[in-house]
């Protein structure tokens, strides 16, 4: 028995440049949605760690001030801890500034007593400087919140950057496949008059290129999710040995459930985006008599 000859052929060398251009939209796509994804991740993680969190400079102070503050400013309603840090953490925080050699011991720093308090406690800050001005002390209180507030901000607006790139490259792609699709339907029009004529309709003849091009955009897709698995693991496993202040701020991809349903997602979208421009594309075109 004679293997029955499909109407459009299998494959074409012609869809090989096609399938390299979605396979990069694809990949690139699904790259951008987990760095949008990391960056709330990283927003949230980073906000968590800062929140409630309270520095107190003092400038020409002793320590046994200091530390009587400290202790005044742990009593506080809503204060977890309060306590001054000594020489070695000040440097240690000065360290990204002025490198690991350490401070001049002749050179004088101020005291900071670092304050960990509730988040729902907003009248912490005014408690700590009337304590202050109580006590003579020249004090600078500065609730870390507000910066948390600035940093989401920043990462919201790259989030959204992030999905813009997601959508625009999805758009590109349907532009491409819908470019592809009537240059496809021209170079068979020989066999779509045949099947005109044979008393096909326009919706049998959209069907034949809607599942040439869904088969295309699903393997294209799925070998561009592959890339961006194998690129986000690479950082994954690479970013595990750099420092844990070194990329506080950057998107945190961890390859998680939401992730992995991300790549698993993006070919079958890329293959339902490609079956409608493709139908579309046929239909208007017949309908245009090409």
């Amino acid at each position: 028995m004679s293997k029955e000859t499909p109407l459009l052929p299998s494959s074409d060398a012609r869809e090989a440049a096609l399938f390299f251009v979605v396979g990069a939209l694809c990949f690139l796509a699904a790259l951008a949605a987990l760095v949008s994804r990391g960056t709330y991740t990283a927003a949230q993680a980073w906000s968590a760690q800062v929140e409630g969190e309270i520095t107190v400079i003092l400038e020409d102070t002793d320590r046994r001030s200091a530390n009587t503050l400290a202790e005044e400013i742990e009593a506080l309603s809503g204060v977890i801890e309060a306590r001054v840090l000594n020489r070695e953490e000040l440097e240690a925080l000065l360290e990204p500034s002025f490198g690991p050699g350490g401070m001049p011991e002749g050179l004088p720093l101020p005291l900071l007593i670092a304050v960990l308090s509730d988040p729902e406690a907003v009248a912490v800050v005014g408690q700590i400087e009337g304590l202050a001005e109580a006590a003579g002390l020249n004090a600078e209180v500065s609730a870390h919140s507000g910066y948390a507030r600035d940093v989401r901000g920043a990462l919201a607006l790259l989030r959204l950057v992030a999905l813009g790139v997601v959508v625009l490259l999805a758009a590109t792609a349907i532009a491409v496949i819908a470019f592809a699709t009537h240059a496809a339907l021209l170079a068979r029009r020989d066999i779509v008059d045949v099947l005109h004529l044979s008393g096909a309709e326009d919706k049998f003849i959209a069907s034949l290129f809607e599942r040439r091009f869904w088969v295309l955009a699903l393997k294209a897709g799925s070998v561009g999710a592959l890339l961006a698995l194998m690129v986000t693991a690479l950082i994954v496993f690479s970013g595990g040995a750099q420092g844990e202040n070194a990329a506080q701020l950057l998107p945190q991809l961890s390859l998680d459930v939401l992730d992995v349903l991300i790549l698993l997602v993006t070919p079958i979208l890329a293959g339902l985006s490609a079956r409608l421009a493709a139908h579309l594309t046929v239909m208007q075109s017949l309908k245009g008599t090409l």
